[in-house]
């Protein structure tokens, strides 16, 4: 890399570990923060490799950017060679169907992203802003000379979208669904800020499930036993099934967060007696609460809502934590106090008349998305008075 560039250089790295986990911990931590995000945490990203829930013909084969300059690492990036387009939630199976029409090879492509995990967070890890511009420039080069048809980076903070867009990359909007907490001291307290058919909505759900005599419990970090997670696992897997597809992640993952990383996890178990029934794991940084999995064993009307959403609502609040992300899409989120949220993600494509049309196709999105979010924020479940 030339100019004042040029005492960076740049490698590929498949095995986090050949950086461990201190260096990539650190380089991942926000400023002033004591640990890296959940989903950016070596114990994350190592255990989805370790367990063969990427690399091993998986599709998603480990191509981490990273930036050094000498022994120093001063910046990466998780990247993923793909060849599919699985687990990623924004969706450009169009867009490979294109290709193939065209008799262009779409796949394999690049992705950064977390895998199976549609969250936002840093992508662009660097010590500083030259650290970062180098990165930019690092990353779309590697693009080009790897000879990839397209790069796609996923869910990036707004500062990184600009500067992804500010080096050519395509932005495309998106919508999820978040939950705030406006400083509710209790589960009614959020009640009374919804309107009024809502709030009657959320009580007549919560009372059919109580009147099942099943019960809560709510165990989080080391309270989380070997027993708890091969229910989980169960349940993870049920669920799946139920929906004619093959689960992306496995019971030795979940072991190994449990294990590797317990600070970040909150696990709801609901219980007949003393027999569980359904479970919902949570995964949570300081300032988020990430509803990322759930399932069940029986089939309980209305157990979905109370576990994976009443339950992580009533424990953002006692934990004081500001903001619960409840995955991808779902306006059905909205009913029970979600509020949408606008998402971002950039793309790079290497045929210049594919990206022409792309282009044109994110513009059009783009309005429809503005339409859209017009429109959610007039079926607002809040009162007029706390929408501040």
């Amino acid at each position: 890399m030339g100019g004042e560039e040029a005492d960076y250089c740049t490698r590929i790295c498949s095995d986090l570990r050949d950086i461990g986990p201190q260096r990539w911990n650190a380089l991942a931590c926000a400023p002033g923060a004591a640990r890296p995000p959940a989903f950016l945490s070596f114990a994350f990203l190592d255990a989805l490799a370790r367990t063969g829930c990427v690399g091993r013909g998986t599709g998603w084969d480990p191509r981490h950017l990273t930036l050094w300059q000498g022994d120093r690492l001063c910046g990466a990036v998780p990247l993923y060679r793909k060849s599919h387009s699985y687990g990623e939630y924004v969706f450009d199976w169009a867009w490979a169907d294109a290709y193939q029409r065209h008799g262009l090879r779409y796949y394999p492509k690049l992705l950064a992203a977390i895998p199976f995990t549609p969250v936002g967070g840093p992508r662009l890890l660097a010590v500083d802003a030259p650290a970062r511009a180098a990165l930019v420039a690092a990353l779309l080069d590697h693009a080009r000379t790897s000879r990839m048809s397209s790069l796609h980076v996923l869910f990036p903070p707004p500062d990184e979208a600009q500067a992804l867009a500010d080096a050519g990359m395509m932005v495309r909007r998106g919508v999820q669904f978040h939950w705030h907490n406006r400083d509710y001291r209790s589960f009614d307290d959020f009640l009374a800020a919804l309107t009024q058919p809502k709030r009657k909505k959320i009580r007549a759900e919560r009372r059919r499930i109580a009147e099942t005599g099943l019960r809560f419990e709510r165990r989080i970090g080391t309270e989380i036993e070997g027993r708890h997670w091969a229910f989980f696992s169960d349940c993870y897997e049920a669920t799946y099934v139920a929906h004619h597809s093959t689960p992306y992640l496995n019971r030795a993952f979940f072991q190994a967060i449990g294990q590797n990383m317990p600070e970040h996890l909150v696990m709801i178990l609901a219980l007949d007696g003393a027999r569980p029934v359904a479970a919902s794991l949570l995964v949570r940084d300081d300032d988020r609460l990430y509803g990322r999995y759930w399932g069940a064993v029986e089939a309980v009307p209305l157990l979905h809502f109370e576990t994976a959403y009443y339950q992580a609502i009533e424990t953002a609040i006692e934990l004081r934590i500001p903001i619960i992300e409840g995955g991808a899409q779902g306006e059905h989120k909205m009913a029970r106090g979600f509020l949408p949220q606008e998402t971002v993600s950039c793309h790079w494509l290497a045929e210049p008349a594919f990206a022409d049309a792309v282009e044109r196709f994110l513009q059009r999105e783009g309005g429809m998305i503005d339409g859209y979010l017009d429109e959610l924020t007039e079926r607002s479940p809040l009162r007029r008075s706390d929408r501040g």
